[in-house]
């Protein structure tokens, strides 16, 4: 029996290196990159096993980056999501997010909130974007939930308080050529297939991804079993 993939990773790299390459400042990779993001969200919500596409959008650690390039990145996640809004409705996307919202601007939120509400409803896909996320602060919090609630520290409970009640991913991808995981969803990748591919996010396409699902077909997944 082949693999069924329900729920897919990825960690968009390289925006920047692709602005390098051509050119450009790069906040023009940036853009490029968002441009790819609505290219695969379509593919997966027309793709007959993918329930979820969780995108690694922004960590916890980006916020080291320069101001001028942070601020940037939070206005085109806004954009994005006001620009995105028609695109989710046509098919059938549920915008979530995972990660601590609380430092982003009240605006920004008011978005995010907004458009969660208006595509609850939507059931071909859910799109979770990672923003202001990173692994090890998930569990800490979830861990925290639990002592707060007085309830036992277990596999089970764990899972059940972590940002995101959605299912293990079964598949990862990163592009841009790094192979590491970069504090992205630590816990739902326990048993996940990894995929590294050396193209920029921005150059990735749908036919590459096709092309990694069925190399993921082909793979035996064993969960620890013989």
């Amino acid at each position: 029996m082949s693999n069924r993939l329900r729920h897919l990773g990825i960690i968009m790299d390289g925006n920047g290196r692709w602005a390098k390459k051509h050119g450009f400042k790069r906040n023009r990779g940036h853009e490029a990159g968002a441009e790819v993001v609505r290219e695969i969200t379509a593919f997966c919500a027309n793709h007959h096993e993918i329930e979820t596409l969780t995108l690694y959008a922004f960590s916890t650690e980006n916020w080291r980056r320069p101001k001028i390039e942070v601020d940037f990145l939070m206005r085109l996640i806004s954009r994005y999501l006001k620009k995105e809004l028609k695109n989710y409705m046509n098919n059938g996307v549920r915008f979530e997010t995972i990660g601590n919202l609380e430092p982003f601007s009240k605006e920004l939120r008011g978005t995010i909130e907004k458009t969660k509400e208006l595509t609850k409803n939507n059931t071909k896909l859910v799109q979770i974007l990672a923003l202001n996320y990173g692994a090890r602060d998930e569990i800490v919090r979830s861990i925290k939930k639990l002592l707060q609630e007085k309830k036992e520290i277990n596999i089970e409970n764990i899972s059940d308080f972590l940002d995101t009640p959605y299912s293990d991913l079964d598949l990862l991808i990163r592009t841009s050529g790094e192979e590491r995981v970069s504090n992205f969803l630590l816990w739902q990748i326990a048993y996940s297939e990894f995929a590294f591919t050396k193209t920029l996010w921005p150059d990735f396409t749908t036919i590459e991804l096709e092309k990694i699902i069925e190399n993921f077909k082909k793979r035996e997944r064993r969960f620890g079993a013989v």
